[in-house]
């Protein structure tokens, strides 16, 4: 089955520096010259590697480093004092028994890293302790000898064998150089010759090619070999496995894919074939690259491919593109959701590393505009800062970005971004940012498997994220107390699920829907559309949204079911924290529930939640509000062999907004708008001005008009028409009315179609500028045709007078 990213994250847990990559040594530009014909190749990339894991000759005095250094020191003196140094052991610690399960051998490498990093690591209580080195040694034999040796068969999960052990284990022995006797370098090399001989092909299915983040990651495995090896014909497989020299650049990671795992275009970043993974795979890959990078500079293996401008592209395109002041957000990190040691702020600290690093090899335009994003991220994010999670040699590189005052502070991103090709939409602003996570039959719903993302059922069914000045949001132990049938944004069926992905090996859910995606006009307004046709359940219904200055208005039309359940459509779930009281005002009444208090408010026009913002619902609806605590514990949604969460309960409170259709409803509908960051007055003010109509919610046509942008937004699901637009089939249009000029936007989020024709109900005189695929007839009744067709779901354009 697929392979197992957690042991990414647990490797930084149990071995400092396995994903939040460290950088070079002294914080200036990564070494582009070429070594003396003196100087031995292997020494100087030996001693790079080992910067580039410790920080090299740091002042350990630093107080810049003192956090990074306690948590190492905290995490050496845990494994050290644990370690069992007895002649006759079987472990070499007691709960990573017995050593054979592969787990167990390749986390105690990581744990063995950890020791190693420590006692290289200037200013670390247990530096250059001759104990430490001499019972690392030995470990390393031990577990060469019992558990991890070219003769044994693979078993279990493949990426234990071919990732996550020899990694930990090439940088153990660069950490410890000549320490390490040169027969037992010699078996070391051999077992990873066995079991990642190169960056190609999975060794326990040689027919199937590596892509994406596991290329990368053998990559730099294979690298590491090369060094610690002294062979050239490694390094050598390592930087042509970037590129897939083998295949013919048939799985490079320097190109763009248009199916598959790789980066896309649009920013779109796929792993798994169908899984939208920009946050956890995707940031292994870039993390790996700029390792890469950095370690050969300037060495006869130095990466040369002009290809990896994707690599540059991406850092903006799809990383940046996904992160909300250093938080990576959860829709596109996958199962990873539900790891208690990988939360989105980590991984958002593992991507602010990644593009320091990479920042040092590339090109000045590039790594300009790297330093402003991340210096923007580091200063704005104070709920869960960076500066404490980032190894000493990750300090080195962002403490001279936040010193140097010509790197400017980069604001907010603010735009809306359909990633048409993961089923992922982003719409930020000035002071907030909505998430929205799709799914269709190209892209999985969730992916769950070996104990992790048990209950992720609904993340991909229209689950709406909002971001703002509460950054510990979706962090804050969310996702073990949250009620899972309670997403917001999302319309279930509220029947009982069973664990997903609680048997061996990681599998996904597809829906069988083709409508997921959107249009994106002039890169600040968007509608998208899915449509819902449930797991399990008879549930179908058709979902808009409209994306805002200042709202967001999500439209339900034709849910429809009969299985005798109930069916809900989540308005707000929110994250209120451990003792969280904020006012909830409706129609201008202060509700008095307290917590565990529910009531249904007939008729409701608007409500407010203090310290979040307004929900309005045009014509009315009944509103059903709920206030609660919630316990639950990470290991009730991860039951990983090495990601697994803590038992201990927790306990969060949340303020739960929803609209209840009934029992087994017949074409129900809803209509709801998301005013982020509105007070009480404006919200009032704006649900008795209505700025925004709804113009249609029918099974054959959603839109929107907004009279003072001029604005129309609608999705037609058939040959329909709205607003005087007539469509000749389903899709996305966006028009904009200024004056005399014209905007429109088009997609069709379905696939599904060859051309799609509208008319617009203006006069027409001339095309300013078009995509090639779209053409114009002028006139007093313009048609607009567009040829959709073979364009994935992308936006085609057009100006016109």
């Amino acid at each position: 089955m697929h392979d197992l990213t957690p042991r990414r994250r647990t490797l930084l847990a149990a071995g400092i520096g396995a994903l939040l990559l460290p950088l070079p040594a002294g914080g200036g530009e990564a070494r582009a010259e070429t070594a003396d014909a003196t100087t031995d190749p292997f020494d100087t990339l030996r001693t790079r590697a080992a910067e580039l894991a410790t920080g090299g000759a740091i002042d350990p005095t630093d107080p810049v480093y003192a956090t990074a250094l306690a948590a190492l020191n905290t995490a050496a003196a845990t494994a050290w004092s644990t370690l069992d140094r007895g002649a006759g052991r079987t472990a070499l610690w007691a709960d990573l028994a017995p050593v054979t399960a592969p787990a167990n051998f390749s986390l105690s490498y990581g744990r063995l890293l950890t020791l190693a990093t420590a006692w290289t690591t200037p200013g670390a209580t247990l530096h250059g302790a001759e104990e430490v080195v001499s019972a690392v040694v030995e470990a390393l034999a031990f577990l060469n000898d019992t558990a991890y040796h070219p003769a044994k068969p693979e078993s279990g999960n493949w990426w234990f064998w071919e990732i996550g052990a020899p990694r930990a284990l090439m940088d153990v022995l660069v950490l410890l150089g000549d320490r390490v006797p040169a027969d037992r370098i010699a078996s070391s090399c051999a077992v990873v010759d066995r079991f990642c001989a190169d960056p190609d092909r999975r060794t326990n299915s040689p027919s199937l090619a590596e892509t994406g983040a596991n290329r990368a990651d053998k990559a730099a495995i294979v690298a590491l070999r090369g060094i610690v090896g002294r062979s050239a014909d490694k390094l050598a497989l390592a930087r042509d496995g970037l590129s897939d020299v083998r295949d013919a650049g048939r799985n490079s990671l320097f190109r763009y894919v248009t199916s598959g795992d790789g980066f896309y275009p649009d920013g779109s970043f796929v792993q798994h074939s169908h899984v939208a993974y920009t946050g956890t795979y995707g940031n292994v890959l870039l993390g790996r690259v700029a390792y890469l990078v950095a370690l050969l500079a300037g060495s006869e293996w130095r990466i040369t491919d002009s290809g990896i401008s994707v690599i540059h592209e991406a850092v903006e395109r799809s990383f940046a593109a996904v992160t909300f002041d250093g938080l990576m957000m959860d829709s596109v990190r996958g199962r990873a959701i539900s790891r208690s040691r990988e939360r989105d702020f980590h991984t958002g600290a593992g991507t602010t590393t990644n593009l320091l690093l990479l920042a040092t090899g590339a090109p000045p335009p590039y790594a300009a505009r790297w330093r402003a994003i991340a210096k923007g991220w580091i200063r704005r994010n104070t709920d869960t800062p960076y500066l404490p999670l980032a190894t000493v040699p990750a300090l080195q590189r962002a403490a001279a970005v936040l010193a140097d005052p010509a790197i400017p502070v980069a604001p907010p991103a603010v735009g809306h971004t359909v990633f048409a090709d993961m089923d992922r939409i982003v719409h930020r602003r000035d002071d907030w940012t909505l998430a929205l996570s799709l799914s269709s039959r190209r892209i999985a719903a969730y992916e769950a498997g070996n104990g992790e993302n048990l209950h992720g059922w609904y993340t991909g069914d229209g689950m709406t994220y909002l971001y703002d000045a509460d950054r510990a949001q979706f962090s804050d132990d969310f996702w073990p107390t949250v009620d899972p049938y309670r997403l917001p944004g999302t319309t279930v069926d509220t029947r009982p699920r069973a664990d997903a992905g609680s048997a061996p090996g990681t599998s996904t859910h597809k829906p069988t829907n083709a409508v997921a995606g959107g249009a994106v006009l002039r890169g600040r307004y968007g509608a998208a559309a899915m449509e819902l046709i449930a797991a399990g359940s008879t549930l179908r219904a058709r979902k808009a949204w409209f994306c805002l200055d200042d709202a967001v208005v999500a439209l339900g039309t034709g849910i429809t079911a009969s299985d005798g359940r109930t069916v809900e459509t989540i308005v707000e779930n929110r994250n209120l924290h451990a003792d969280g009281t904020p006012g909830l005002v409706v129609d201008g009444r202060t509700r008095s529930e307290g917590l565990g208090g529910a009531a249904v408010v007939p008729g409701a026009r608007w409500a407010h939640l203090e310290g979040v913002g307004g929900y309005v619902f045009p014509g009315g609806a009944d509103l059903s509000i709920l206030r609660e605590e919630r316990t639950g514990s990470w290991r009730d949604i991860n039951t990983g062999a090495d990601t697994g969460g803590p038992s201990d309960p927790v306990t969060r409170r949340y303020a739960t907004l929803w609209l209840d259709h009934g029992v087994s409803p017949a074409d129900a509908g809803y209509a709801y708008v998301l005013l982020p960051g509105h007070g009480v007055v404006r919200t009032a003010a704006w649900a008795a001005s209505r700025p925004v109509e709804i113009l249609a919610n029918t099974p054959q046509a959603q839109a929107v008009r907004v009279r003072r942008l001029g604005l129309v937004a609608a999705h037609f699901w058939t040959a329909s028409g709205a607003a005087g637009i007539t469509a000749s089939g389903p899709g996305t249009i966006l028009v904009r009315r200024r004056g005399t000029s014209v905007s429109v936007a088009v997609a069709d989020p379905g696939r599904t179609e060859t051309t799609l024709s509208f008319e617009l109900p203006w006069a027409v005189r001339s095309v300013t500028s078009a995509d090639d695929t779209v053409t114009v007839t002028t006139g007093r009744r313009p048609l607009v045709t567009v040829q959709v067709g073979g364009s994935r779901g992308h936006t085609h354009s057009a100006e016109l007078r």
